[in-house]
């Protein structure tokens, strides 16, 4: 048996997953067939099953993946600043030159969980991951005294997760809308909605 290189193996998943993401976004999940996907990637259905067993498993490799690069983007920037400094830039991530690639995404994979048990798991899976990685950086403002301390930190993540990815199909709801500048809003609206209450005079 012909050994694999782990090397290689890693670079055509890759390969294979910024060709489903293509596909995804143009065709949709559930209009994107493998052998779309195959095509796209350059590679035979046979061949794809050596990487994965099926589409879910793609999409379950997509979402693995989005948590793995949030946790380093969170990690690495909660280094250097304050915790809603830190969330702030999160927030960037839905500036307009990144909504174009995450907007269909997020989209598709909403209207297919809809439909697929398999998709809504994953789902399920990678929100839950992404709320425990707001919550535990919520938390540790809180400990700081940058966050206010009355808020719960989880739910605090997931309406944070919710007004974040809402903002993402603004333009779909107004093209017409300045996007820099809703976004720059948005980071208002969580700063203020983190910040410790000050006491009331008198």
């Amino acid at each position: 048996m012909r050994k694999v290189d782990p090397v290689k193996h890693a670079e055509k998943r890759q390969e294979i997953l910024e060709a489903a993401a293509r596909c995804f976004a143009r065709d949709g999940f559930h209009g994107a067939t493998t052998a779309a996907i195959c095509a796209e990637a350059g590679i035979s259905p046979g061949h794809l099953y050596h990487y994965f067993a099926s589409k879910e498993a793609i999409i379950a490799a997509m979402a693995d993946a989005a948590l793995e690069r949030a946790a380093k983007r969170l990690g690495d920037i909660a280094e250097d600043s304050n915790i809603i400094a830190t969330l702030a830039a999160e927030v960037e991530q839905t500036k307009p030159r990144h909504i174009r690639t995450q907007r269909p995404m997020l989209l598709e994979m909403m209207a297919e969980a809809g439909r697929n048990p398999a998709v809504a798991e994953i789902l399920h899976k990678h929100s839950k991951g992404m709320r425990d990685l707001l919550a535990e950086l919520v938390r540790k403002g809180q400990d700081a005294g940058e966050v206010d301390p009355s808020l719960d930190a989880d739910l605090v993540a997931a309406i944070l997760m919710s007004v974040v990815d809402s903002s993402k199909i603004l333009p779909v709801r107004d093209p017409k809308l300045d996007k820099g500048k809703a976004m720059d809003l948005l980071k208002i609206m969580i700063a203020r909605f983190l910040a410790p209450q000050k006491p009331a005079s008198g």
